[in-house]
């Protein structure tokens, strides 16, 4: 069968790979792959940038969507036939994050889904909402599910509330859509016109240009009376930080999600402490967590925005495309 390896750092040196076809054990699934999605981390693993220490060779990936293709023994929680995605940690089920999860993340900590089939424990797979194809519930894994849980499950999201979110990348729109789904406000900000309309087409209140409007968070203060928002999903890291803790109102959250800028900036302690603030990072959520999102999902016929489909042999022009920042929504490679 066919995957992806890397058998040293950077794009150029993802390639093709001949690999013996798996087979499920006890407690296994075989998933015949029809559909990945990208996430930065996927760049910054593959660049060297995220795991230094990966041993090669390496196949990355985090995100996925397929079919059951067989079972091995003792597996009676789904069936040959039936459309399932892979959790983002394949050991963290439910409850409170600990360490040991981080150490099951698919295409970082453990080899990833970029293969004609893979296998994974039962455990750690969910079933697919029926009305999504293979291209948009590839989305799901990270994105959605970082989304969702920063919202929803640590977030207590309510109807009413004012979201604040940076850019049009995957967990961003996430964030657009189910927050509007709740019956909240949401304010956004991107760097081009181009994407304005379109974020406003989807739902936002309100679209900030943040290269016409450098200082976004004195404009999030304006359209917000003053206030600020009740919650921002911050993802772009060391150059926005500061502005995101600016934005929100006292008492409210910043769920610190990205590093696309970076991970080190300088913070003055007393704008969280003086004013009440939550600052908590998000790392995706539990099998749970995306079983919750999913009935949601499917409750609301909620569709995932994807920007482009990029065949299997086409991965580099995918990521190179991710990288550039030109997308809106999810950059997704099909096995079709």
């Amino acid at each position: 069968m066919r995957a992806y390896e890397i058998s040293s750092f950077g794009v150029e040196n993802l390639a093709l790979a001949d690999q013996p076809e798996p087979t499920p054990g006890p407690g296994q699934v075989l998933i015949d792959m029809k559909a990945w999605s990208l996430n930065y981390r996927d760049l910054l693993v593959i660049q060297g940038l995220y795991n230094p220490k990966l041993k090669f060779p390496f196949v990355p990936f985090s995100d996925g969507a397929g079919v059951v293709a067989a079972v091995g023994e003792g597996v009676d929680s789904v069936k040959v036939g039936e459309r399932v995605a892979g959790i983002f940690m394949q050991g963290w089920l439910s409850g409170p994050y600990t360490d040991a999860y981080g150490r099951t993340a698919l295409g970082g900590a453990i080899p990833g889904v970029l293969a004609d089939k893979v296998v994974l424990n039962a455990t750690g797979i969910v079933k697919l909402p029926e009305h999504l194809t293979y291209e948009q519930a590839a989305a799901l894994p990270c994105a959605a599910v970082t989304a969702w849980d920063a919202l929803v499950e640590q977030g207590s999201l309510q109807a009413g509330n004012t979201i604040l979110v940076l850019g049009t990348g995957g967990v961003s729109l996430f964030a657009l859509q189910f927050a509007k789904s709740m019956g909240a406000r949401v304010i956004a900000t991107t760097g081009s016109k181009d994407k304005e309309q379109r974020l406003r087409d989807l739902g936002a209140a309100e679209v900030i240009n943040y290269r016409e409007t450098p200082d976004w968070e004195k404009k999030v203060r304006e359209v917000t009376n003053g206030v600020g928002v009740d919650h921002v999903v911050e993802v772009g890291g060391a150059d926005t930080l500061k502005r995101s803790l600016a934005s929100v109102r006292g008492g409210g959250r910043v769920s610190v999600i990205g590093n696309l800028s970076g991970l080190t900036t300088e913070i003055n302690v007393a704008s969280i402490l003086h004013r009440f603030l939550t600052v908590q990072g998000i790392f995706v959520g539990s099998r749970a967590t995306f079983e919750a999102m999913n009935r949601s999902i499917a409750e609301t016929h909620l569709t995932p925005v994807v920007d482009q489909v990029f065949g299997f042999d086409e991965v580099r022009q995918a990521l190179l495309h991710m990288e550039s920042g030109a997308h809106f929504g999810k950059v997704v490679v099909t096995a079709a």
